[in-house]
């Protein structure tokens, strides 16, 4: 069982994970004038409950328990992907709050 619950816990991080890295996107190495367009679409605020409902999808088919483990699990994981990505955009003070609160949904 405890096995079970640990490849849940993984699937679930590695949909996440893969969630995250098709969400985001290289930057040109040859257009330095595309880098202030570029800051300033990565500044914008993400879909409001897109992640809740990423998690609520991946915890679909648990029951009970398990799924109520799963959702908290995401959502922890969805709220420390948006917490790196404030660190990563310099954000701080009240601004990084209301990111990762607007982030993570």
């Amino acid at each position: 069982m405890k096995r079970l619950v640990v490849a849940l816990v993984s699937a679930g991080s590695l949909l996440i994970s893969a969630a995250a890295l098709a969400q985001t996107t290289p930057a040109p190495a040859t257009a330095p004038a595309a880098a202030p367009a570029q800051q300033s679409a990565s500044t914008a605020a993400p879909v409001p409950g897109a992640k809740r409902a990423a998690c609520q999808s991946a915890a679909k088919a648990l029951k009970g328990q398990e799924r109520h483990d799963q959702m908290q699990l995401c959502m922890a994981q969805a709220h420390l992907d948006c917490l790196k990505q404030a660190i990563d955009q310099k954000i701080t003070g009240p601004q990084r709050k209301d990111f990762v609160k607007s982030c993570s949904g």
